[in-house]
């Protein structure tokens, strides 16, 4: 009866006020659509809610785990030569080609390791012509490496001017250089083509 004219109006509103998803603002006197929980179960949600949260324990173990899949994904990349989990430095097609360059050739470097093996033992025997012999096999070695590396070195810059000119091709001809000094069956990622087949 004493009530004033807006509060009557801002009631009628409220009444009127249509139930409306949650995804759309409310008016603040209208029906939520839904009872009120009491307040024990309030408190049971808030605590399942506390719970599911991850501890830093849980964080480091998730990390770890993704970390472990990331690496597995890697080395079998690295096995098949599947371009989308390859590190970085192995991406893209100048460095693809840059690999089957180097795979489909014999290059010297590669029988390094070998050769040096069998130069040492040659040096260890106390014999005089022989270790004469491993000191010039050491010599003929090293000029046959440098040699061969300068020659694919200056091939592998001309296919790669040729076929790539409008793409970044810095640092390909040394990443072919490093993979051609590793022996083929230890080369990663794993060799793609034969010898003598073209890249």
């Amino acid at each position: 009866m004493f009530r004033s004219r807006a509060k009557d109006e801002k009631a009628q509103a409220a009444v009127k006020a249509p139930e409306t998803d949650s995804s759309q603002p409310r008016h603040p006197e209208a029906r939520k659509g839904r009872p009120t929980p009491k307040r024990s179960q309030a408190q049971s949600q808030r605590r399942s809610v506390a719970n599911t949260s991850t501890t830093r324990k849980e964080a480091a173990k998730r990390q770890r785990a993704e970390r472990r899949t990331a690496m597995e994904r890697q080395r079998q990349a690295l096995a098949s030569g599947d371009e989308r989990y390859l590190p970085a430095r192995d991406k893209g097609p100048v460095r693809r080609f840059a690999r089957d360059f180097v795979d489909s050739r014999f290059n010297i470097a590669e029988f390094f390791l070998p050769m040096a093996v069998v130069i040492l033992v040659l040096s260890m025997v106390r014999v005089a012509s022989l270790q004469n012999v491993a000191l010039l096999l050491w010599l003929v070695v090293i000029v046959l490496i440098v040699l061969d590396s300068f020659v694919s070195a200056f091939r592998l810059k001309k296919q790669l001017a040729e076929r790539f000119a409008g793409e970044n091709r810095r640092g390909a001809v040394a990443y072919a250089l490093m993979r051609s000094l590793q022996m083929r069956r230890l080369r990663l990622p794993k060799p793609q083509v034969k010898r003598g087949e073209r890249p």
